[in-house]
């Protein structure tokens, strides 16, 4: 039997997909009326968290921030049975997924962080990626449950907090991608041109394919071999901030890339590959 704390949009839909794989899962929220609202499916919720852990194997947990684990987990904590593993799903600081994964095992219990790329519809269609990372035993033996949950399983081996750091990284990227798209779209409405059309582009062109090569580029340190030098690099962006300054616009990435690139222009390397803006990141 599983137990599941924590019914918003992702925990909700992960417990719909247990269920129908014929899974028992107890499922509990702080607003009851989110864990009642999936007895219709076949869970059964109750009032307590640490009711909801009682003769439950495996403790699922997607809650809000480290905080709110630490505190769900120690109230839960009384109904636990022995030889429990938590599975805790949520976004959390590395420092707090290492603390917890070995405070629980010194109380006699097994934490494993797994955090997602997956949203609410991945999660009851069981799509997406969970990562994982720490003791590789404990791993291999939950590996096959967790695989059910989602498209694809990552293990980045026994560093413990590595699949937290990675998670947070991966999250900080999605949030500069959007903040790239609102500059683009700012831009492209400064020059009359409609959202489609730059969907368009993109739908033609997909810049994001070239992610995986632009980042092996920089990790090798090639920038001695450019295929865009930053002068050019720079040179564009100064047409993109003036446009934007002509038409009163406001754009919120682009000012800071280029103080970057001028930094680097600055220590002489204009000629360099336009990543190298990137090179004391490595």
């Amino acid at each position: 039997m599983k137990a599941f704390l924590g019914m918003g949009l992702l925990g909700s839909n992960f417990v719909k997909a247990m269920l129908q794989k014929g899974e028992t899962v107890q499922v509990w929220n702080r607003t009851a009326t989110k864990a009642n609202a999936l007895e219709q499916y076949g869970a059964k919720a109750v009032d307590n968290s640490f009711e909801a852990v009682q003769d439950a194997d495996s403790i699922h947990v997607t809650l809000k921030d480290d905080t709110t684990v630490d505190e769900v987990l120690a109230a839960a904590s009384k109904g636990f049975q022995p030889g429990a593993i938590i599975i805790d799903h949520t976004t959390t600081s590395v420092k707090g997924a290492i603390q917890r994964t070995r405070y629980w095992k010194s109380k006699g219990f097994t934490y494993l962080h797994a955090p997602v790329f997956m949203g609410p519809q991945n999660a009851l269609e069981s799509t997406g990626f969970m990562l994982v990372s720490g003791d590789q035993a404990v791993i291999e033996k939950h590996s096959p449950a967790l695989a059910t949950m989602t498209g694809k399983l990552i293990n980045f081996g026994e560093q413990e907090g590595k699949a937290s750091a990675l998670k947070l990284s991966g999250n900080l990227f999605l949030l500069s991608l959007t903040a790239g798209l609102a500059d683009a779209l700012a831009l492209a409405k400064v020059h009359g041109i409609a959202p489609s059309d730059l969907l368009t582009l993109f739908n033609t062109w997909n810049p994001g394919a070239a992610v995986p090569a632009r980042l092996k580029k920089i990790t090798e340190a090639t920038f001695n071999e450019p295929s865009w030098e930053l002068n050019m690099a720079r040179k564009d962006v100064g047409l993109m901030m003036d446009a934007a300054t002509e038409a009163s616009t406001t754009l919120t990435v682009i000012p800071g890339i280029a103080k970057v690139m001028d930094q680097w222009i600055a220590k002489g390397h204009g000629r360099d590959d336009w990543s190298v803006i990137a090179k004391d990141s490595l």
